[in-house]
């Protein structure tokens, strides 16, 4: 059976929700991933009487569903420090307050928790977002950095997400973190870790986009093997490299679209995803959520890129013979 495909709208916040729902509607898309974010989700009124059956209504309206919601920018302040005007920009007023930096990351936890809440609900079993992290600060490793202070990193992470996470079982709902620079967990060993320091709980889980692998040198298609029990949600967003010997890994902080950077986000079908493989290895590990599209290229219009995107995915989505995956993948080892 088909997955089906979504349009994660976190990139279309500045339009409103129908605006939205009706352009993904009109491309053929089967629902959305909203966000918490502009007027398209708002955690806080998930007890305001017909709120959640307003939206309902409304992906009804353009014969949209929804499987998953996402909480990116709140999920940032929950660990980060320091809390400063890049989170005043993205967290909204409720959460940022006065901007003491204690009080950012406790409210912006309440708003996760609520989340859960919404995300029930609306009859959804998965959040998508990011943790943040007090420790990326530290990513050169340089002035040295003590091995204790990256430990305490981690407790910090386990201390301020096990409370949110309780919420999230209370709910019957999972919360799949999209490793990402600037999380907790970044990269390959730093998920490894990020799941030992959370006990492995099954609420907790990865959201996986190939895109933060790829300019990393992580392969995305082994990503999925190796993590096969805790891939919950799928977004796809595509990566075009281009390490020239000037352009280099770390962006040079240079704006997206410039072409002296090292990589870039691309509309998916455009960059070097290896999206086949990728298609096969989640058909293998029996992920059967939606495709997610988090459509971003800052060279393309979006009106263009979102349907084609689309277009570009759908061909590796072909029905998988069961048969053959249980003879290549007899071992769960």
């Amino acid at each position: 059976m088909p997955r089906p495909f979504t349009l994660f709208t976190g990139q279309w916040a500045d339009l409103p929700l129908e605006e939205v729902a009706k352009l993904a509607s009109g491309w053929g898309y089967d629902g959305l991933e909203i966000a918490v974010s502009g007027d398209h989700l708002d955690a806080w009124r998930v007890d305001e009487p017909g709120y959640v059956e307003s939206k309902l209504e409304l992906l009804d309206k353009y014969n949209l569903k929804v499987w998953a919601i996402s909480n990116h920018l709140k999920g940032q302040a929950v660990c980060d420090n320091p809390i400063d005007f890049r989170h005043e920009a993205i967290v909204g007023s409720r959460v940022w307050g006065d901007g003491e930096p204690e009080g950012v990351r406790q409210r912006a936890a309440e708003e996760l928790k609520h989340t859960a809440r919404l995300a029930r609900a609306l009859g959804v079993d998965t959040v998508v977002g990011f943790t943040g992290s007090s420790i990326w600060q530290y990513v050169a490793m340089f002035p040295p950095v003590p091995e204790k202070i990256i430990d305490a990193g981690y407790q910090d992470f386990a201390d301020r997400w096990n409370p949110i996470m309780d919420v999230f079982d209370d709910n019957g709902v999972r919360f799949a973190h999209e490793v990402h620079p600037s999380e907790i967990a970044y990269d390959y060993w730093t998920t490894v870790r990020t799941l030992e320091a959370i006990g492995h709980r099954e609420a907790f889980g990865l959201n996986w986009d190939p895109s933060h692998m790829m300019w990393q040198g992580i392969d995305p298609v082994s990503f999925i093997w190796d993590f096969k029990d805790r891939i919950y949600h799928v977004d796809c967003k595509d990566t075009k490299i281009r390490q020239t010997g000037r352009n280099t890994v770390l962006g040079s902080h240079l704006a997206w679209g410039d072409p002296r950077r090292g990589w870039d986000f691309v509309s998916a079908g455009r960059g070097d995803v290896p999206w086949e493989a990728s298609f096969r290895a989640l058909a293998a590990i029996g992920y059967t959520g939606p495709i997610s599209v988090e459509w971003e290229d800052a060279g393309m219009d979006r009106l263009h890129g979102a349907p084609e995107a689309l277009a570009a995915l759908k061909k590796y989505d072909f029905p998988a013979s069961q048969t053959s995956f249980d003879a290549a993948f007899s071992s769960k080892d």
